[in-house]
């Protein structure tokens, strides 16, 4: 189906047949090339607010998507309200409460609790709870994520214009940004 992502949303709303892409993999006997990791990596960040682990990186899925497992410390702030121009977000919560905005309103949510935000969708996230949080963060496609959550911390300490294009350049759209 041609068109926005939005043009393909309201298509298959209304009864639109959701079809297979075409093939990527020509071969006749399949290959050996998943990728494994132990639920004993170690993360990839470590801070005083939790951790992030590197399930699947864009990189490493060829652009399909990018899988990352966030853990937050009690009463853990995460990223006000934003968007992204490109990729989609969604949330899973593993364990613990986490606060997901989903645009219009704040939802505590709970182990199994899920959130799509579609590209453009305002959301944010934080753990406004006194206990540890953990959740998977999925984008759609997968963008090259990690460098901004390597040093997204880094650059919110700097804050002004450099936080503004570091943010732009990292397809995250923040609502304070553009306010006067």
């Amino acid at each position: 189906m041609p068109g926005t992502p939005h043009r393909r949303r309201a298509a298959l709303r209304e009864g639109a047949a959701l079809s297979y892409p075409e093939p990527r993999y020509l071969g006749e006997k399949g290959e050996i090339n998943a990728t494994y990791r132990p639920v004993s990596a170690p993360p990839e960040i470590s801070s005083a607010n939790g951790a992030t682990h590197y399930l699947a990186t864009g990189a490493q899925t060829d652009g399909e998507f990018g899988l990352y497992k966030v853990e937050m410390g009690p009463k853990a702030p995460g990223p006000s309200a934003h968007f992204h121009r490109a990729i989609s977000e969604s949330f899973y919560v593993l364990d613990g409460e986490v606060t997901l905005f989903d645009g219009e309103r704040w939802v505590t949510c709970r182990p199994g609790d899920f959130l799509y935000v579609p590209v453009g969708g305002l959301h944010a996230f934080r753990n406004a709870s006194p206990d540890p949080a953990s959740m998977l963060l999925l984008f759609t496609p997968g963008g090259p994520r990690e460098e901004y959550f390597e040093q997204v911390a880094e650059m919110a300490q700097r804050g002004g214009e450099e936080l503004k294009e570091f943010r732009i350049r990292h397809d995250s759209y923040f609502v304070e940004d553009f306010e006067d």
